[in-house]
């Protein structure tokens, strides 16, 4: 049996039903602890193209990443290999001056090498062959050669996990890019 609304309810029944679905809706846009990051929901905001740069904190500089830590390396790298091309990514002006698309995969490497040297890795979030005379195109990783600096990127990290002697007779033991013909730029 349909129920039928008596006729000066219908808009009252409709705006109700269109404040519901935009209420639905906006809860599901979950907003990111930049001192407390959730990996996952940087990266489905990176993917989606609304991560949003926090604002200009206390000291006067504006936040670009959110606040990752060394913990958060393990699960960056679940991403590592995602070649998914996305829209934007902070700290990227130059990677967009100089062309070629953003990659998720090499933008998640970019951010576990700026968290394992402790500032930003470069200008750009793309890699460059060693030989680069410039931070152009041409010189830009293809899709395999960063499929293989996350290899790199993984190794390293069950290095650093699970640390023995290496360290104390390989001086490069820290550099996930040594030997690569990779560089950041």
């Amino acid at each position: 049996m349909k129920h039928h609304f008596p006729f000066p309810y219908r808009p009252l029944a409709a705006l109700l039903l269109t404040a519901c679905a935009l209420l639905a809706g906006a809860c599901t846009d979950e907003a990111l602890d930049y001192n407390n990051p959730n990996v996952d929901l940087f990266v489905k905001q990176l993917k989606a193209g609304k991560y949003v740069v926090q604002d200009i904190d206390s000291t006067g500089v504006a936040g670009t990443l959110p606040n990752f830590a060394f913990e958060d390396i393990e699960t960056l790298l679940k991403y590592a290999e995602d070649l998914t091309e996305i829209p934007d990514f902070p700290l990227a002006p130059i990677s967009y001056l100089a062309g070629g698309k953003l990659r998720l995969g090499e933008c998640i490497l970019w951010t576990v090498e700026t968290i394992r040297l402790g500032h930003n890795a470069s200008l750009g979030c793309k890699m460059v062959h060693v030989d680069a005379m410039d931070y152009e195109g041409i010189y830009f990783l293809t899709d395999e050669e960063v499929q293989d600096a996350a290899a790199r990127y993984r190794r390293w990290w069950e290095e650093r996990k699970h640390p023995h002697a290496a360290w104390a007779l390989d001086p490069c033991y820290d550099d996930p890019l040594y030997g690569s013909g990779y560089m950041w730029w």
